[in-house]
C-alpha cells in the first residue's frame, strides 16, 4: 500500500487543512460549487480531521477509544449544521477545508469549518455531532477521545 501523507490534509496547530480541487460534477449547469457540494467537502474535512488526531471511523467502530457499550462500538453522527455561503467556487478552483473543535461537551462536539480559497473565505459552517453507539444511543466522550480532540493550549 502506497503512503500518500498529504492525501488527508495536514494539522496545524489547533486546526486541520483538507485541500480539495473542484470538478465538474462538484458544481450546477453554470460552473458554480452546487451547495450540496460544501457540505460533502465538510465531512471529507471533519473525517480525514479525525482520522489525523487519532480518532478514525473504523477504530471507533471496533471500540478502540474505551467506554464501549456491552461490545458495541461508537461512531459520530451529525446533529445540526448551520452554514453560510458567502462566495461561489468554480470549476478547476483548489478550496481549502479549514476544520477547527470550538467546543467539547459531554457527548457532543462542536466544529467549525471554513471553506476558503486562498484568503478569501467562500463558506463558513458550524457542525454539532454527537457521540453514539451503533444503536444510536447517545455516550459520554471518553477520555482518551476527549484528550485527542482537546486543541493544544
Amino acid at each position: 500500500m502506497t503512503n500518500w501523507p498529504d492525501l488527508s490534509g495536514r494539522l496545524e496547530g489547533d486546526r486541520h487543512i483538507l485541500p480539495v480541487r473542484i470538478y465538474f460534477e462538484d458544481t450546477d449547469f453554470s460552473g458554480v460549487v452546487y451547495h450540496g457540494s460544501y457540505v460533502r467537502f465538510m465531512e471529507r474535512g471533519r473525517t480525514d480531521f479525525l482520522r489525523l488526531t487519532g480518532v478514525g471511523h473504523d477504530a471507533l467502530a471496533r471500540g478502540e477509544h474505551g467506554e464501549e457499550v456491552a461490545g458495541e462500538g461508537l461512531a459520530f453522527t451529525v446533529r445540526r449544521m448551520g452554514i453560510e455561503f458567502l462566495k461561489p467556487a468554480r470549476i478547476d478552483d483548489v478550496v481549502e477545508i479549514v476544520t477547527s473543535v470550538k467546543e467539547l461537551g459531554g457527548a457532543r462536539i462542536v466544529l467549525s469549518q471554513i471553506v476558503r480559497r486562498g484568503a478569501e473565505t467562500l463558506a463558513t459552517a458550524e457542525v454539532t455531532v454527537a457521540l453514539v453507539t451503533m444503536q444510536g444511543q447517545p455516550r459520554r466522550l471518553p477520555d482518551q477521545l476527549r484528550a485527542r480532540l482537546t486543541p493544544p493550549a
